[in-house]
C-alpha cells in the first residue's frame, strides 16, 4: 500500500456480516474548506446493519451506487491536514475532534476529507476509542431538549434503554429534570438505573398495558408505536427514532399520519447533526452529566465479528471499532 492509499471496510454484495472485508481505496484529498481526519475509532449502528443486508433499498437506498460499498456513519480521530481555503475559525492540525458524515457511509476507513460543520472538538481527557460510543449521542439531545422539548419534573420512557442511543437518552433525560423509565434487556437493567434511570423493566416480560402514563416517549426500537403512542398523556409526545424495517411502508405510514393526526403526535426524524450539537454534547460530557457506555472494541479487521456482535442483541451501550 503507498501514500495515496488506505484501509476501508467493504464489501461487494448484500448479505450477512461476513460479506464485509478490509481493502484498499485511495485516500481521500481534502477540498476547499474540508479538513482531512486520520480516524481513530467508529461505532456500529443499526443504520448500516440494513445498509448492508440490502433492507433500506426500497425506502431510503443507499448514498453510494456500485459497489464496492463502504461502512460507517460516525468517527473519531486527529485533524492531519487543512484542505485549500480553510475556514476560519476552524478546525487546526493536531485537534481531536468527534463527528458524522451526513447521509453517507464510508467512516469505517483510515481517513476521512470532512467539512469542518459535521464535527467538533472532544472534551479534553476523553479517549478516543471511549469517545467513538458519543456522537449518537447528538440523535438523543435532538430528540429529548429539540423534538420532544422535555420538561423538568416530567415522565419520560425510553425504549431500548441500553442500547446506543438508550444509554444517553437515559443519562440526558436525568439531566434535564425528568423521572426517567427505561425497558431494557434483563440483564441490563442495574446498568440503566447506574446511568439514572428512577425505573428499569425488562423488555421481555413489561408490556405496553403494564406501565404508567407518560409526558415523553422515546422509541429507539421501531415496534409497536400505536401501543406506546397510547400512554401518552393528553399532551404528551412521542419520538421515534427507528421503524420496523420488515414492514416498512405501514410503519412510515403510521408515523407520517401521527405526525399530523390527533393530540399525541408522534415526531420522527433521521438525524444529520451540524458543529453545534457536538458542541452541545461536549458540554453535557464536561459537566458530567452524560459518559460513555462502551460494550466491546473491535479491531478494524474484525469488522463482520462487531457487526455479527450487535446485530445479536442486548448490547450494552456502543460496539466500537477501533481503525488505529
Amino acid at each position: 500500500m503507498n501514500a495515496t492509499e488506505m484501509r476501508a471496510a467493504l464489501f461487494d454484495r448484500y448479505g450477512p456480516p461476513e460479506v464485509l472485508y478490509v481493502g484498499t481505496v485511495p485516500k481521500p484529498v481534502p477540498g476547499p474548506g474540508e479538513v482531512l481526519v486520520r480516524v481513530h475509532a467508529t461505532s456500529v449502528n443499526g443504520g448500516e446493519l440494513h445498509g448492508r443486508a440490502g433492507k433500506v433499498r426500497p425506502v431510503t437506498g443507499l448514498a453510494q451506487r456500485g459497489f464496492p460499498k463502504r461502512m460507517g456513519l460516525d468517527f473519531t480521530g486527529e485533524v492531519v491536514a487543512l484542505g485549500p481555503a480553510p475556514a476560519e475559525p476552524g478546525p487546526r492540525v493536531g485537534d481531536r475532534v468527534w463527528g458524522v458524515l451526513g447521509r453517507t457511509f464510508g467512516s469505517v476507513a483510515e481517513y476521512l476529507a470532512v467539512r469542518p460543520r459535521r464535527l467538533s472538538l472532544v472534551p479534553a481527557g476523553l479517549d478516543l476509542v471511549e469517545a467513538a460510543a458519543l456522537p449518537v449521542g447528538t440523535t438523543a439531545i435532538t430528540a429529548l431538549r429539540d423534538k420532544a422539548r422535555l420538561r423538568p419534573g416530567e415522565r419520560l420512557l425510553v425504549r431500548g434503554g441500553s442500547g446506543g442511543v438508550g444509554v444517553v437518552a437515559v443519562q440526558l433525560g436525568r439531566a434535564l429534570g425528568a423521572h426517567v423509565t427505561a425497558l431494557a434487556g434483563a440483564r441490563n437493567l442495574d446498568l440503566v438505573r447506574d446511568l439514572g434511570a428512577h425505573e428499569a423493566h425488562d423488555y421481555a416480560t413489561t408490556r405496553p398495558a403494564d406501565l404508567p402514563r407518560f409526558d415523553v416517549v422515546l422509541d429507539t426500537v421501531g415496534t409497536e408505536h400505536p401501543a406506546y403512542r397510547r400512554l401518552l398523556t393528553p399532551s404528551g409526545r412521542m419520538v421515534a427514532i427507528a421503524f420496523d424495517i420488515d414492514r416498512a411502508a405501514s410503519a412510515l405510514s403510521y408515523l407520517a399520519a401521527s405526525t399530523v393526526y390527533g393530540r399525541r403526535r408522534v415526531r420522527f426524524f433521521s438525524g444529520r447533526p451540524t458543529h453545534r450539537l457536538f458542541v452541545d454534547l461536549a458540554r453535557y460530557v464536561e459537566s458530567g452529566a452524560i459518559r460513555p457506555v462502551v460494550d466491546t472494541v473491535f479491531p478494524l479487521e474484525e469488522i463482520a465479528k462487531a457487526h455479527r456482535a450487535l446485530e445479536a442483541g442486548g448490547v450494552r451501550g456502543k460496539i466500537i471499532v477501533r481503525v488505529v
